[in-house]
């Protein structure tokens, strides 16, 4: 069993910065791609950014240059730094990542339970 937990979220003034977290523990042997998506009230959820084990990333246009995603694959972490933090990035922010747990086995794609990130003065 896998289990993931988000840390690092809260309040934060237009234009701030937050850096979130996310660890992985458990039966993992690796962890492939690890993602963090948002979901604000009354919407979707929305992938904001994604990480390949070699470090390779993607982002929603809506969050480009302002957020960055990396992990320390040592400490099994993901990390979200965002900058120039909106009102409209309001939302829980959820990690999930693709965990191999034993050597040649499937992926299980593991979630956490959220952080709430809120931006308001």
């Amino acid at each position: 069993q896998v289990q993931l937990v988000e840390s690092g979220g809260g309040l934060v003034q237009p234009g701030g910065s937050l850096r979130l977290s996310c660890v992985a523990s458990g039966s993992i042997f690796s962890i492939y791609a690890m993602r963090w998506s948002r979901q604000a009230p009354g919407k979707q959820r929305e992938l904001v950014a994604a990480i390949t084990s070699g470090h390779s990333t993607n982002y929603a246009d809506s969050v480009k240059d302002r957020f960055t995603i990396s992990r320390d694959n040592a400490k099994n972490t993901v990390y979200l730094q965002m900058n120039s933090l909106k009102p409209e990035d309001t939302a829980v922010y959820s990690c999930n990542a693709d965990v191999q747990v034993v050597p040649g086995g499937g992926l299980f794609n593991s979630w956490g339970q959220g952080t709430q990130v809120t931006v308001s003065s």
